[in-house]
């Protein structure tokens, strides 16, 4: 598999993702011929993309009975732990190379004191191991993606969220001086990386963390959120039982069901990785973080 080889058919699962969806653009005006899956209905149709939904009631021979297509490249913009559920599927294509997006947080949310986050980790472990064996069973090639804290287009659930919180209460809460640094990353650099992995033949049976292009403390990166509302800076210092109550509250509601107070414990730690293998295989070079106000708020894509 080389860059030179001819455009043909690319599976995509996870379509409707953040990250899908700015992939399915690149892959239409490169001359591919897409074909996308997701397990919810289509509203928005793409030029060039033919559409599946996927019903949970589909099984491996009832498909088989009306598929028999080639579909040799794919990529998973779903969470890691979804792709179990379909390889009968990229096996009824008969796959030759599946690009995966799992995620940092198989190490940063090892050591957390949530039970919640534990398990997260844990599940992505899972399914990270889960795909390798399964593609090197299966003779299919695979790599696996591993972002950071992935924004853009208000459709995240990272400083999409931040924004919210600040649009609604005018201000946000910081834990200690937040000083942890973090790298935050755009959801059209993770598409690109995706890209240059399907194509790469020397990104075959590897693994890839993708940081953003920029380093900074939580506390600066809040603030450019404000800035790019722009809201003056209101940051309030609060002690880790505050955010206790904070975070009880907040959790009776289904926007913040999933904040926990291991969220704020973390505002002073680093997480940050390394992207130089991304950088020499996959030619990633991801955008510093200039961010503007179509990153926090929802448009369409």
């Amino acid at each position: 598999m080389t860059d030179a080889e001819s455009q043909g058919p690319i599976g995509v699962l996870g379509a409707t993702s953040i990250v899908g969806k700015c992939l399915l653009p690149l892959l239409t005006e490169r001359g591919w011929e897409v074909t996308a899956f997701s397990r919810q209905a289509i509203t928005q149709l793409n030029v060039g993309v033919r559409w599946q939904r996927l019903n949970p009631s589909h099984s491996s021979s009832s498909y088989l009975a009306v598929k028999d297509e080639n579909i040799p490249l794919w990529v998973c913009a779903a969470p890691i732990w979804i792709l179990p559920n379909y390889f009968w599927l990229l096996e009824a294509h008969r796959a030759k190379r599946v690009v995966v997006i799992s995620s940092t947080s198989r190490f940063t949310k090892q050591g957390s004191t949530d039970p919640e986050e534990q398990a997260i980790a844990h599940r992505l472990i899972e399914a990270e191991a889960c795909v390798r064996s399964w593609a090197e069973s299966r003779g299919v090639e695979w790599v696996i993606l591993r972002p950071t804290l992935i924004y853009g287009f208000g459709k995240d659930k990272n400083l999409a969220e931040i924004a919210r919180f600040i649009r609604r209460f005018n201000f946000f809460p910081l834990f200690g001086k937040a000083t942890g640094l973090r790298q935050p990353i755009h959801a059209q650099d993770v598409a690109d990386a995706c890209y240059s992995a399907l194509l790469k033949p020397n990104a075959a049976n590897r693994e890839y963390n993708l940081s953003g292009g920029e380093t900074l403390t939580y506390r600066e990166m809040v603030t450019r959120v404000f800035v790019a509302l722009s809201c003056r800076p209101r940051m309030v210092a609060a002690p880790l039982w505050l955010f206790r109550i904070i975070i009880r509250v907040l959790r009776c509601t289904r926007r913040y069901r999933n904040w926990s107070v291991a969220m704020a414990e973390r505002m002073n730690e680093d997480l940050v990785f390394d992207h130089t293998d991304a950088a020499r295989d996959l030619n990633f070079a991801p955008r510093p973080f200039q961010l503007s106000v179509k990153d926090v708020l929802q448009e369409k894509l």
